[in-house]
């Protein structure tokens, strides 16, 4: 793609991002939903007037995982409440590793046996689909709970969960994604016993050094730039700094062929906890820096959605996308209600039956659930049915969930103790 084009791209994203602010307030619904809607209609009128925009369903791997991943993930971390995230700890972890990997293995195995279609859509396929969805972006629910001043604690949750299982859901999707593409050809047949016991080991094993070894990678990047941070006075060298530890922790991982996504984790985290350790507070200036690379990732997955999205996928993949529905839906309540039982025992760490059912139906899919689908290779024969499993999914969370969470916080009549 040559330069001017990447700059028209650009220019063409935040007009479009302009446009949808004022229209998202006007229909009442998700800033999200109306990016999705007018990639969408623009798409299908340049398309019209005889013009070829030049965009593959393979032309995003790259640009999603080295451009705007790094973004997402550094953001949150970096501008999450630390002190509020520590005093909820203990339950988000709970939330965001225990419950992540029984809504991913619940939602795979729903939709293995729901599809029923073993040479089209096997295990690993299941799998693939159960990490991409186990990812959660809360961003429009917590903006509805914040302006119904719903308890504080509730979003904290929410935030904090998708802050770590993003991470998680991503090292998982990245190990199951180079064991299919290493594998080939995918069986539908699962192994015998003692097989899939190694299998098993393995697996976890080369889960947990991954997914260790880029959070100890992060670790040391973060702490090491915070300290040269604090020596640092001039704000605009703060501001290259911070982007210099999320590329740099990422890609210095991924170089060691352990998780960049969690490395950029941990960075952010420590980074910017040794910015305020002082007592003083974040640097505003590197808050708007990060907001504003935050928006334009975010903008640019929800319009890319929009445009590469097919009315085949809903006329061929209408039922599989209804079964994965369900799926997530039905995994997502297991796993939550499942979890945060284990804290009722405990006054400073339970979370009420209201909270816990916002909690559910607030689980909305959203960017990086869409980023995963679009990273994925089409050299897998069911790469195409996971991305329509996964736009339906995103598009019910968007236009169904995010709208009606408000209405079902208030029926619930959540208090401030909640």
């Amino acid at each position: 793609m040559l330069v001017e084009h990447i700059i028209l791209a650009l220019v063409i994203i935040l007009g479009l991002s302009l446009i949808a602010q004022p229209v998202s307030r006007w229909l009442r619904l998700p800033f999200a939903s109306i990016l999705v809607l007018l990639g969408y209609v623009s798409s299908e009128l340049v398309i019209y007037a005889g013009y070829d925009t030049g965009i593959r369903a393979d032309n995003f791997q790259s640009l999603i995982f080295f451009v705007f991943i790094p973004i997402l993930v550094f953001e949150s971390a970096y501008s999450i409440d630390k002190q509020t995230l520590k005093k909820n700890l203990v339950v988000i972890l709970f939330l965001a590793t225990i419950a992540m990997l029984l809504t991913c293995g619940i939602a795979a195995a729903l939709l293995f046996y729901g599809i029923g279609h073993e040479a089209g859509f096997p295990w690993m396929a299941a799998l693939i689909t159960g990490a991409i969805l186990a990812a959660t972006d809360p961003v429009a629910v917590v903006d509805k709970l914040k302006e119904m001043k719903a308890p504080k604690r509730i979003s904290v949750l929410l935030e904090g969960e998708s802050l770590f299982n993003d991470a998680t859901a991503i090292v998982l999707f990245s190990l199951f994604l180079s064991m299919a593409t290493a594998s080939g050809t995918i069986t539908s047949e699962l192994p015998a016993s003692t097989d899939t016991l190694h299998k098993m080991v393995d697996v976890t094993v080369r889960f947990l050094v991954i997914f260790f070894g880029g959070a100890l990678t992060g670790l040391v990047i973060g702490l090491v730039f915070g300290y040269i941070q604090k020596k640092i006075k001039q704000v605009l060298l703060t501001g290259v700094l911070s982007l210099l530890v999320a590329y740099g922790s990422f890609l210095l991982a991924e170089y060691f062929l352990v998780s960049g996504v969690m490395s950029t984790l941990l960075a952010a985290l420590s980074f910017s906890a040794l910015s305020q350790s002082d007592g003083k507070p974040a640097d505003t200036t590197n808050r708007y820096l990060w907001d504003m690379l935050s928006h334009v990732a975010n903008v640019s997955v929800f319009l890319l959605v929009g445009v590469v999205i097919t009315l085949e996928m809903f006329e061929q993949r209408w039922l599989a996308m209804l079964i994965a529905i369900a799926a997530v839906l039905t995994a997502r309540a297991l796993s939550v209600y499942g979890v945060l039982a284990c804290f009722s025992y405990f006054d400073s760490l339970k979370v009420s039956l209201a909270a816990q059912t916002v909690m559910v139906w607030g689980g909305l899919r959203g960017a990086v659930t869409l980023a995963l689908a679009l990273s994925l290779p089409t050299s897998l024969d069911y790469w195409w049915t996971i991305q329509s499993i996964a736009f339906g999914v995103v598009l019910f969370s968007l236009f169904v969930q995010a709208p009606t969470v408000s209405l079902l916080a208030n029926k619930l009549s959540l208090r401030e103790d909640a």
